[in-house]
């Protein structure tokens, strides 16, 4: 083998007994951290030797924040030594120290000139949020130390946001937005040879609303049109409630895309609705009140005048505006009798002329 691997464990990082690693001199190694049990977001480090001297990360050494792995590409005679895994929760803000892992030099000769073999790289498919911080690891063992190169695969630029971290062995995207997306290659070469790790960052966005539903009051026979619209990737789905209940659909009450219409509105339509958008990465809901009112027409907020003085000849304009829910249908009568459009008389919708 051109490196080697220390064996894994991932349990009781204080206490685990590390057996003493033997490699060549410009033979790549992987140093595994084996992280505790635990939730939440781990951050690692590595102590060379003891404290407070850590390992620096180079273009030859790299530490992996997706596993805790330290990576050597090339071991060199001032690596020999006691190399301890330092994890920090971002939880509890607590440390965990893992027993010394010694590395020692084989006498048995130095390692010769070796093509890059890529140990830290990302999966195929990266699906990355809206607004979200991607990072993208990748580094490789080799000898001579392997130079690190990203580029998309379409040839288009990284725009001016995107920063290449560790010795360019991480790519950082922040804002992560939808030209942000497609398949981004890690290209690793010496002078022995060159390879490549490629992976596709796909973007997806939680359901955010664009329209929001608002309280509504309405008559009875009424319409309603009540619209919800959500933004997301892949599209949202909708779905609607009645006092937390599934709204059941039937001739007069529809949904299309969000859309709730509901005709002929009876009084029992009346209820605190929601509506409910969702894909697989998250689920919003929007609430409003229904009010469908029935009641006799009533014209205490707008009297009809009693006494109107016009100069003959004139046109005479007469309102009738009641409350009612439904609407009123609205009759004429003169002296008692039914008032008969003609010439003179006219009805435009509630106005006599």
């Amino acid at each position: 083998m051109f490196f080697r691997k220390e064996k894994e464990g991932i349990e009781h990082l204080k206490t685990k007994i590390r057996s003493t690693v033997s490699v060549r001199e410009g033979q790549g190694v992987v140093l595994l951290c084996g992280a505790p049990i635990h939730s939440g977001e781990l951050s690692y480090a590595w102590i060379f030797n003891e404290y407070p001297t850590f390992v620096q990360e180079d273009n030859r050494r790299f530490v992996s924040q997706e596993t805790g792995h330290l990576y050597i590409a090339k071991v060199e005679p001032s690596d020999v030594g006691n190399y301890t895994c330092v994890v920090t929760s971002a939880v509890t803000n607590t440390n965990t120290l893992g027993s010394p892992t010694p590395l020692v030099l084989r006498t048995d000769g130095v390692m010769g000139e070796y093509e890059p073999k890529i140990e830290v790289q990302f999966p195929e498919t990266v699906p990355a949020a809206k607004g979200s911080t991607v990072k993208l690891e990748c580094f490789a063992l080799g000898n001579p130390v392997p130079r690190i190169n990203w580029r998309r695969a379409d040839g288009t630029p990284f725009p001016s946001k995107v920063m290449l971290r560790k010795s360019n062995g991480m790519i950082e995207i922040p804002n992560f937005q939808q030209e942000d997306a497609g398949l981004y290659e890690c290209i690793t070469e010496n002078t022995r040879g060159k390879n490549i790790a490629k992976g596709r960052l796909t973007y997806y966005a939680k359901p955010h609303w664009v329209q929001l539903i608002k309280d509504f009051e309405a008559a009875v026979e009424d319409n309603i049109d009540w619209e919800c619209r959500a933004s997301g990737k892949p599209k949202p789905s909708y779905r609607w409630l009645r006092n937390g209940e599934p709204l059941a659909l039937e001739g007069r009450i529809q949904i299309e895309n969000g859309a709730l219409t509901i005709t002929n509105l009876n009084l029992t339509d009346s209820g605190t609705y929601q509506c409910i958008a969702e894909n697989k990465h998250g689920t919003i809901y929007a609430s409003a009140n229904l009010r469908v009112v029935a009641s006799a027409p009533d014209f205490s907020k707008s009297p009809m005048k009693k006494l109107i003085q016009l100069l003959k000849g004139s046109t005479a304009h007469f309102e009738c505006k009641p409350k009612a829910s439904p609407k009123a249908t609205t009759i004429w009568k003169k002296g008692g009798e039914l008032l008969q459009e003609n010439e003179r008389y006219y009805v435009v919708n509630i106005f006599m002329l």
